[in-house]
C-alpha cells in the first residue's frame, strides 16, 4: 500500500502562505477586540484617569410637579395599560388593565377628586390656605383621594363614611389628616344616609358663626401663595364645599377629557371594547363618550355587582335588584362585598352613562372574590374587589361574543387588594359570611361555553 504525500511547496508558494494566514490571524484578533472591548470596559469598577464620563442627565420632563403631577390628568400623567397574561393567553384576546392602582392616592378616584377641586377653585367655590374643609358621603376611596388631593393644595377634609366598609380605608384617611365620621349604612332617601350627612356638614359649615374667624394680619393669604391671585381677595372666610362626586360634572370631565384618550393613545387606537362597573357612574360615561365619539363601534360594557339596579337598568329599562324585593333585602341598598360599585339610584353621572352602554354583566360576590384570587396567584397582580369584578365582566363579554382572534378589551383595574384586608381579604371573616374560595372557578368560567 502506498501512502500520497503532497509536493513540497516551492519557496515563493511558501511565503505567499505565510503572508495570508499571518494577514488572516491580525484581522481575527482586531475583529475580536473591537467586539469586546465594550463588554470588558463596562464591567470595569473605575474609569481610566484619563477619560471624561459624562454626568447622568435629568430631563426635565421626568420631574412632576409634586404629588398632583402624579394623578393621571389632562396636563400631564399617565397610568399604564397591563395586560392580564392568564385571562388574554386562554382567551385569545388582549384584555388590558388601566393601572389606576398606582396613582398616588391609590385608586381611579385620584382623577375625580383633582378635577373637582380644580373646578371648584375656577367657580370661586374654594381658596386654598384659607382654613376651608372639603366634605364627602364616600365608601372610601374618593375619601382617600380627596385627603390626598386637598393636603397638596392646602385644605382640610372630612369624610363621612359607612361603618362597614374596610377599615384600611377609615385608617388612610385618618394618616393624611382627615377628618372621618362613620354612619349606619341607609338609603339615599334616608337623611342619615352618608352622602346626605356630607351635604348637611357643609351647610353647617358655611352657616355656623366663623370661629375660625377673618385670618389675623400675619395670617392673610398673600396673592403669591393662591393659584389664581387676579380673583382671590387677600383675606377670606373658610368655606365648606360638598365635592358629592355622585352629581359633579366634574367626575365625568375628569375621565373625558383624560382616562378615555390615555386609553385611545396607550392602545394605538386598537380598542373592541371598554368594561366597567359604575359607582358614581362618572369612568363608564367619560370614557364611554370618548371612545364612542371617535368609533361607535366600540363595545361598552357594564359590570354591575350583586345588590345593585344598573344591570336590570340596562336589561330591561326598570332600576331593581332581587336582593330589593320585598322580604328578601338583608341590611341596606347594594349589599355585596364588592365595594365602590353599584347603584340603586340614577345620578348626572349614570344618566350619560346609560345611553352609551351596549351590554352588561351581572357579578356574584364569589365570582369577585375568586377572580381576584386567581390574579394574585396567576398573575402576581394583587388588586381590590371592583378591579375583579371588571375583570369577571370582561370573560363573560368575551366569551358571549366568541371573540378569539386577538380583540382588545379594556378595563379600570380601580384599586390594590391592600386596603381590603379586614373585609374582602379576611378569609375567617368569608367563611362566617358562607364564602368558600374556589381555585378552580376562573378556569372552569375560561372554558365554559356561552350557552352553558
Amino acid at each position: 500500500m502506498s501512502i500520497w504525500l503532497p509536493r513540497p511547496s516551492s519557496p515563493k508558494d511558501l511565503c505567499i502562505g505565510l503572508v495570508v494566514g499571518a494577514t488572516v490571524s491580525i484581522v481575527s484578533i482586531l475583529a475580536f477586540n473591537s467586539f469586546t472591548r465594550p463588554t470588558l470596559r463596562n464591567i470595569e469598577t473605575e474609569p481610566p484617569a484619563d477619560s471624561e464620563v459624562a454626568p447622568i442627565e435629568l430631563r426635565t420632563d421626568q420631574v412632576v410637579d409634586g404629588v398632583l403631577g402624579l394623578i393621571g390628568n389632562m396636563r400631564q400623567g399617565n397610568t399604564p395599560l397591563v395586560r392580564i397574561n392568564s385571562l388574554s393567553d386562554a382567551l385569545g384576546v388582549e384584555i388590558l388593565g388601566k393601572a389606576e392602582f398606582l396613582n398616588p392616592g391609590g385608586s381611579v378616584k385620584d382623577r375625580v377628586a383633582l378635577r373637582m377641586i380644580e373646578a371648584a377653585e375656577q367657580d370661586g367655590l374654594l381658596y386654598p390656605n384659607t382654613r376651608s374643609m372639603i366634605f364627602e358621603g364616600t365608601s372610601g376611596s374618593t375619601g382617600i383621594s380627596l385627603a390626598t388631593v386637598a393636603r397638596a393644595k392646602g385644605y382640610e377634609t372630612t369624610i363621612i363614611l359607612p361603618d362597614d366598609i374596610a377599615e384600611e380605608k377609615a385608617k388612610a384617611i385618618l394618616a393624611l389628616g382627615g377628618i372621618v365620621e362613620k354612619v349606619k349604612p341607609a338609603s339615599i332617601v334616608d337623611k342619615k344616609q352618608f352622602v346626605n350627612i356630607a351635604r348637611e356638614r357643609a351647610r353647617e359649615f358655611n352657616e355656623a358663626p366663623n370661629t375660625h374667624g377673618i385670618l389675623d394680619d400675619e395670617e392673610k393669604v398673600t396673592p403669591a401663595s393662591l393659584r389664581d391671585s387676579s380673583s382671590v381677595p387677600s383675606t377670606s372666610k373658610p368655606r365648606g364645599f360638598f365635592a358629592d362626586q355622585f352629581e359633579n360634572m366634574a367626575n365625568f370631565d375628569a375621565h373625558l377629557k383624560s382616562t378615555g384618550p390615555e386609553i385611545w393613545r396607550q392602545t394605538g387606537g386598537r380598542v373592541d371594547a371598554f368594561v366597567s362597573g359604575a359607582g358614581t357612574g362618572g369612568t363608564l360615561a367619560g370614557v364611554g363618550t370618548f371612545l364612542k365619539s371617535i368609533r361607535s363601534s366600540i363595545v361598552v360594557a357594564l359590570a354591575d355587582p350583586e345588590g345593585s339596579g344598573l344591570y336590570h337598568k340596562v336589561k330591561s329599562g326598570v332600576m331593581f335588584d332581587p336582593k330589593e324585593s320585598e322580604g328578601t333585602r338583608r341590611r341596606h341598598q347594594v349589599d355585596t362585598l364588592v365595594e365602590g360599585i353599584g347603584l340603586n339610584r340614577l345620578t348626572q353621572n349614570i344618566d350619560l352613562a346609560l345611553p352609551l352602554i351596549d351590554d352588561a354583566f351581572r357579578v356574584t360576590d364569589m365570582e369577585a372574590i375568586n377572580m381576584s384570587r386567581h390574579l394574585a396567584f396567576h398573575d402576581g397582580l394583587f388588586l381590590g374587589s371592583s378591579s375583579a369584578c371588571n375583570l369577571v365582566a370582561c370573560v363573560q363579554l368575551v366569551k358571549k361574543l366568541k371573540w378569539n382572534d386577538g380583540q382588545t378589551v379594556v378595563t379600570i383595574l380601580c384599586d390594590s387588594g391592600s386596603r381590603h384586608f379586614s373585609k374582602y381579604r379576611n378569609d375567617e371573616r368569608l367563611q362566617q359570611l358562607g364564602f368558600v374560595a374556589d381555585p378552580e372557578f376562573v378556569q372552569r368560567l375560561l372554558r365554559r361555553k356561552e350557552n352553558e
